[in-house]
């Protein structure tokens, strides 16, 4: 039986030895004709990137992830959006656009409060803590989108992986005193102990209801009850490493496995 090569065209998969990674072409005449062809030809394409993935939707191509999932994680806009919309427990946040909306900022909020790059950050950068107006001001001149909200005093949140609904790997991370963020790539620490079940029942739920098939969900326990941050789909892997848990391993196990 002949199976037919699988591809990706994010380098995310580089590492997969099942995997054929082509690289991204804003122009489809910049691939080889062997590549297009094999484009046209797999049945399903791995890490399409955020252009392509839509355009794979229309004409009815399998990608992994899927459309719904560069649709959301992506834009944290849309993500405070569906999260609303399907009432998810996710801290207030309010979009202002504009110098007129933001100068009523300080009207719905009061300081401290999170602020955020609403696209395309991650690794903990684009995210502040505004604790007065001078702050806010140099925040409201990074973007013309100002996404504030609601800031929760903690010291750690969850970051739950998952892929197609599973469970793949989940762990604290605490924040380095003085920081309010927890990301590792700002200095965070990575915990395993004590990882609630509660906590992975209602990120596997989130997943599930906002149909994101590749994801680090960050989630953490404030007032009493599991709240939702935000989503990423560009996770890191240092929790993976401190687990033993070879990544791209895992993933040509379950490319193998017809999981994704």
């Amino acid at each position: 039986m002949i199976t037919k090569p699988r591809i990706a065209l994010e380098s995310r998969l580089r590492h997969c030895k099942n995997v054929i990674t082509l690289g991204v072409r804003t122009n489809l005449s910049d691939y080889e004709d062997w590549q297009l062809e094999l484009i046209r030809e797999s049945d399903v394409i791995y890490y399409p990137t955020a252009f392509y993935a839509d355009i794979f939707d229309t004409i009815g191509k399998r990608t992994f992830p899927n459309y719904h999932t560069y649709k959301y994680v992506m834009d944290k806009i849309k993500q405070t959006a569906l999260f609303d919309l399907l009432k998810i427990p996710h801290p207030r946040t309010r979009v202002f656009y504009g110098n007129h909306q933001k100068s009523k900022i300080l009207n719905r909020f009061q300081f401290p409060f999170v602020a955020k790059i609403p696209r395309g950050s991650a690794l903990g950068r684009g995210i502040y803590l505004i604790r007065n107006e001078d702050e806010l001001f140099e925040y409201n001149s990074l973007s013309r989108a100002a996404y504030i909200q609601e800031y929760f005093k903690i010291d750690r949140d969850l970051r739950v992986v998952l892929i197609r609904g599973r469970i793949i790997h989940a762990y604290w991370r605490i924040a380095r005193p003085g920081e309010f963020r927890t990301n590792v790539a700002q200095g965070g620490t990575i915990s395993f102990d004590n990882i609630p079940e509660e906590g992975l029942a209602f990120a596997q739920n989130t997943a599930r209801l906002c149909q994101l098939d590749d994801v680090g969900l960050d989630i953490c326990f404030f007032d009493d009850r599991y709240w939702v941050l935000e989503a990423n789909m560009k996770y890191g892997k240092e929790g993976f490493r401190q687990a033993g848990i070879d990544f791209f391993k895992l993933i040509d196990e379950m490319i193998e496995n017809g999981e994704i």
